[in-house]
């Protein structure tokens, strides 16, 4: 970073104590203070030890006439007198025309002669309001340039239409050497230029150099959110969750192959302090499922990945999020199952009417060694008689009674993915096995893992006759 506007020291005691106290650190920047064309706010400035004091004025029409209220030929001789009070002190100084973009190109040339003449360092063209467009703010900023023989030519853009870093860019095309940025792109409105998007445009698309250490982007951004309260989008370019993240078959196939076949190639994950990620839900492939239980240190058979994507793809289209501890939670469900043909009860169809006027009844159509069986059966709640109908369906190839029931929710909200943990015991020989399931919907994961468990108990009765 080269310079930083630490705040507007007259506007408060307590602004002026923040910005002496940047300028205490020692830090190796230029520290800026804000200041009107007014001896008392440049007074304040040189108290507070800035390096650099950036005086401003309206230059627009219509700013002059509804706020400061002085003619032309006032605002331009008071402008050149501050300048040179600050230069007089041994200070930078940067001198911006406020509303530039609103303001007469022929006065605003004539303003910023003025103030070189005097000894400005740097001159600001800001897009105040933000209604510039890309093409006619390189023409603006390139007069300029090419008006300006010693002076920095700097810019600042809003982003009300949301052309803040193109701007920028324009500008910088034009002959611009300095560019104001803020963090996640904060500021008044609809804030200014994103630092992240114009330094990595500025780095990989122009092949500029600035003195920002890029692999720090995403580490202060996420400290700038935490500090100011306002949250980065999750589609933010640069520094958003989602900017290396794939869900798309066809993305996450390609990626997972090469990474720049679904990213510009020329910013990386890496250059900004950020993770690739494979996202999973209703888009996802086979072969980004079958890289994330990789990396979980899973491999299922085909069948199993198969189940493994359906689920998550379930999950996708009821709009959850599916992480990485449901993945894991689901894979080792569908990896602990046994294989169909190995199952005495294979679950069918569920069905559960539950209401503070009717009696909790579940319906469940099952094939029990081949055979298909309907059964119904009522409960002091939906989970409780789903259990009791799966029990009651198995008739009299098995007798078990339920010996646990744990339930929990494996990622917060209300759309948590819900764990049931469930042990079954054989009512005559005592032996007791626990299974699981994981599903959102707590009826059908209880009923998953007491089929899951009942199937365990049979195979071992059968393995021991």
């Amino acid at each position: 970073m080269n310079i930083i506007e630490a705040g507007f020291p007259v506007s408060s005691k307590g602004e002026f104590e923040a910005v002496k106290m940047i300028t205490d650190e020692g830090l190796d920047l230029e520290v800026c203070g804000l200041s009107r064309i007014i001896k008392k706010d440049i007074d304040s400035c040189l108290d507070a030890n800035v390096d650099l004091v950036h005086v401003f004025v309206s230059t627009s029409d219509i700013q002059i006439q509804h706020t400061i209220k002085k003619s032309r030929d006032e605002i331009l001789k008071q402008s050149a007198d501050a300048v040179e009070y600050i230069k007089d002190h041994g200070r930078h100084c940067l001198f911006s025309a406020m509303d530039a973009t609103r303001t007469p190109t022929s006065y605003l040339k004539d303003i910023f002669k003025a103030v070189e003449e005097v000894g400005c360092d740097i001159v600001n063209i800001p897009d105040t309001v933000g209604v510039a467009m890309p093409t006619t703010f390189y023409g603006l900023a390139k007069e300029i340039c090419d008006n300006t023989e010693r002076m920095v030519v700097d810019v600042h853009c809003h982003n009300d239409f949301g052309l803040a870093v193109a701007n920028s860019l324009a500008a910088f095309e034009a002959g611009a050497r300095e560019i104001q940025v803020t963090i996640n792109g904060l500021g008044e409105r609809a804030g200014n230029a994103n630092l992240a998007e114009t330094v990595m445009s500025l780095h990989a698309i122009y092949g500029a150099k600035t003195d920002i250490k890029t692999q720090y982007l995403v580490e202060t951004a996420r400290l700038v959110e935490r500090l100011s309260g306002v949250k980065i989008s999750p589609t933010a370019p640069v520094v958003g969750e989602n900017a290396f993240s794939h869900e798309s078959g066809i993305h996450s196939h390609g990626v997972l192959e090469r990474s720049d076949t679904f990213e510009p190639g020329i910013m990386t994950p890496e250059m900004v302090g950020h993770k690739r990620r494979i996202v999973l839900g209703k888009h996802t492939g086979k072969h980004a499922v079958e890289q994330s239980l990789k990396e979980l240190g899973y491999s299922p058979n085909e069948v199993q990945l198969q189940e493994i994507l359906q689920r998550i793809k379930d999950l996708g289209d009821k709009g959850k999020h599916v992480t990485d501890v449901d993945l894991q939670t689901i894979a080792e469900v569908v990896i602990g199952q046994l294989a169909e043909e190995k199952r005495t009860i294979v679950l069918k169809e569920l069905a559960v009417m539950t209401g503070n006027t009717l009696t909790p009844t579940a319906t469940v159509k099952a094939s029990v060694r081949g055979e298909e069986r309907v059964l119904a059966h009522i409960g002091v709640g939906p989970v409780d008689a789903a259990l009791k109908a799966v029990r009651a369906i198995l008739g009299e190839v098995a007798s078990v009674s339920l010996r646990d029931f744990r339930i929990e929710a494996i990622t917060g909200g209300a759309d948590a993915l819900a764990e049931v943990v469930i042990s079954v015991e054989n009512t005559h020989k005592g032996r007791v096995v626990t299974a699981r399931s994981a599903r959102e919907d707590i009826v059908m994961a209880s009923v998953e893992a007491l089929v899951n468990a009942i199937n365990r108990l049979m195979l071992l009765e059968e393995e021991d006759s």
